[in-house]
């Protein structure tokens, strides 16, 4: 199960007591939000695209959306989502668990710039019903080599 990579990932950073199992399902922001008990902007949703022959693992805040035009400037290329059935095989974690550790080579994975406004954010950690809690920094650290972009839009206030 990719929760148990994830699982052994953490163990080896120090922080597998940091991850929480829900007994209700994490899947979509809604829910993960619903969950850990924070707003729904905090969940940082790892979205994944097609970028030439490598995976491109975008982590976001909850309510930040992809700016087509500032993705097709970062990357080069129109903002293609992986399918559901190609998430699994291509990351190594389903969708609904889908999270930017312990992933398979031909990931990279990008962090963006609207995690920066949360002293701390819950991604998945491999699995539907899971979540850790990290400063965004700590984020950084764990997802490294990781790059920092400006591919998404918030909603207007």
């Amino acid at each position: 199960m990719a929760i148990d990579k994830v699982r052994a990932f953490m163990r080896e950073h120090g922080m597998e007591d940091r991850i929480m199992e829900f007994d209700v399902s994490s899947a979509t922001v809604d829910l993960a939000a619903e969950a850990v008990g924070c707003e729904p902007e905090r969940i940082a949703k790892t979205l994944s695209f097609h970028i030439g022959d490598r995976v491109a693992l975008v982590v976001a805040a909850g309510d930040a959306r992809i700016d087509n035009p500032k993705f097709k400037a970062q990357f080069h290329s129109k903002a293609k989502m992986l399918k559901a059935d190609e998430a699994e095989p291509l990351i190594g974690h389903a969708v609904g668990g889908v999270c930017p550790f312990a992933v398979n080579e031909g990931c990279d994975v990008y962090l963006d710039a609207s995690l920066k406004r949360f002293d701390t954010v819950f991604p998945a950690c491999g699995s539907a019903n899971s979540a850790i809690e990290l400063a965004p920094a700590e984020l950084e650290e764990l997802c490294a080599p990781c790059t920092w972009v400006d591919v998404c839009k918030l909603p207007e206030a």
